[in-house]
């Protein structure tokens, strides 16, 4: 559509030519931008006022006179003069209409598929299998679902990736406090993973005895013994299964088969460590190995460090990343990464991405972006919480969007058979929750809420 605006605007512009209004030399760049302000029409242009001095005349003059030389097309509605010379264009709806209607009729609307398909590497929702899924997680989810379909749409193979969490020192804990329990039915004593993890931190923090034994089955787990590797892999089963719930609720695509977590990467982090120092990469600081940046300096001018090994020989979220890095490129073939990660975590993807291609764990060609996004708040504009202040599930979340749909949806069709009801309540309340986080600016912050998100009126 700007091109087309930008064409009517060229022949006005070559018939004020002819009629001696405008300099034969004069040939501005001509540049179509949408408004801000829908009332003010749909694009603009500032056409006018770039002519207006080559032309000697002022800037409205000259755009109600472009206005009136501009050829009639049934894509345009009407085109306004605005502020000291904008031209703004209103376009037609029955246009509109019809080229959706003809966009309908095409099993692509429209759309044509790459002729050069790429292989994308998408990384998105990566909860923490120690937990229930929150609401942190929903925009990650959320949004890195519909960018994989998108792709997909356009011809490319996407990997999807969810680099989940389920390895580090807290199964430990949760191991010491699970041989506590009492012996048997491990699916009760786990149903509700987050009342149970904090049932676990709780004594971690408060006995020292019971720290001690959770630190020494972090080794025990570490070295591979089979008791500890069997509770592992129970936590995270139990878990991964509420994951799969949450994401079947929501209808996106992520599957167990997607699932590639840290664990997967604990045979690589001592080779990413080694190829590091091979290259001559690594600094000892401390006692620690890292990787000293010049591109990123602290306030006094000093690189700063990416730690890849600890001086106790344990490994980082920067060791894990890298080694996941190396896999997506030699192994995937990837021609771009995504990631659809918190924003707060912008430097941490800055560095890495910027060691990976030093060390040559991913091709200089390769696109490595880092899709960060804002958080999602509560009336107060603060991280979402429940009203005692703690994490709210997304299951939770998704059955609260539910049942208020439900009523809002009998309230205005009572004589529906109640299954029917509460299909369309499970239809309206998770697509209400999805529409409204996929409506917001991506790395915009914006306030969750129930009653704007389900009401009838306005951008829901």
């Amino acid at each position: 559509m700007k091109e087309r605006i930008a064409s009517l605007l060229e022949h006005a512009i070559a018939t004020l030519r002819q009629q001696g209004v405008v300099p034969a030399d004069a040939s501005p760049s001509i540049q179509v931008e949408r408004t801000r302000d829908k009332r003010h029409g749909d694009f603009a242009s500032n056409v006018a006022m770039l002519l207006a001095k080559p032309a000697g005349q002022k800037p409205r003059d000259l755009a109600e006179a472009l206005i009136a030389a501009l050829p009639a097309d049934n894509a345009v509605a009407k085109a306004e003069i605005a502020g000291p010379g904008f031209i703004n264009f209103f376009v037609a709806e029955d246009f509109l209409g019809k080229q959706l209607q003809a966009a309908l009729a095409d099993e692509r609307l429209g759309v044509a598929a790459r002729s050069t398909p790429q292989t994308v590497v998408v990384d998105y929702s990566g909860p923490n299998l120690a937990k229930e899924m929150h609401v942190g997680h929903l925009r990650s989810t959320i949004i890195g679902d519909a960018v994989v379909r998108t792709l997909e749409f356009l011809g490319d193979k996407v990997a999807r990736q969810n680099h989940v969490g389920d390895w580090g020192t807290q199964f430990g804990m949760l191991i010491a406090y699970l041989e506590e329990q009492p012996a048997g039915d491990n699916e009760t004593a786990l149903a509700d993973l987050e009342s149970f993890y904090r049932a676990a931190k709780k004594r971690f923090d408060e006995s020292p005895e019971f720290a001690d034994r959770a630190r020494k089955l972090v080794v025990a787990l570490q070295g591979g013994d089979a008791d500890c590797l069997k509770k592992w892999a129970e936590f995270n089963r139990i878990s991964l299964s509420h994951c799969l719930e949450v994401y079947e609720r929501l209808g996106v695509s992520l599957t167990a088969e997607h699932v590639r977590g840290e664990s997967a990467y604990n045979d690589d982090l001592a080779v990413v460590v080694n190829e590091l120092k091979a290259k001559n990469l690594l600094t000892e600081s401390d006692g620690a190995q890292c990787v000293f940046l010049d591109e990123f300096r602290n306030k006094d001018g000093d690189p700063l460090p990416v730690i890849v090994q600890k001086a106790d020989g344990g490994y980082l979220y920067a060791t894990s990343d890298l080694a996941a890095l190396r896999y997506r490129q030699h192994m995937l073939g990837a021609n771009r990464m995504l990631y659809f990660v918190d924003q707060r975590q912008a430097l941490h993807f800055q560095q890495v991405f910027t060691v990976a291609k030093l060390a040559g764990f991913v091709n200089r060609d390769t696109e490595l972006a880092h899709m960060g996004f804002g958080t999602m708040n509560g009336p107060d504009g603060k991280p979402f919480k429940t009203r005692d202040g703690g994490t709210v599930k997304l299951i939770d979340l998704l059955n609260e969007a539910e049942q208020r749909a439900y009523a809002l949806v009998k309230e205005k069709n009572p004589s529906l058979a109640d299954a029917e009801l509460r299909d369309i309540a499970r239809t309206v309340g998770i697509a209400s929750v999805k529409y409204a986080d996929l409506s917001k600016n991506r790395t915009s912050d914006y306030i969750f809420n129930f009653d704007q998100m389900l009401s009838f009126e306005g951008n829901t």
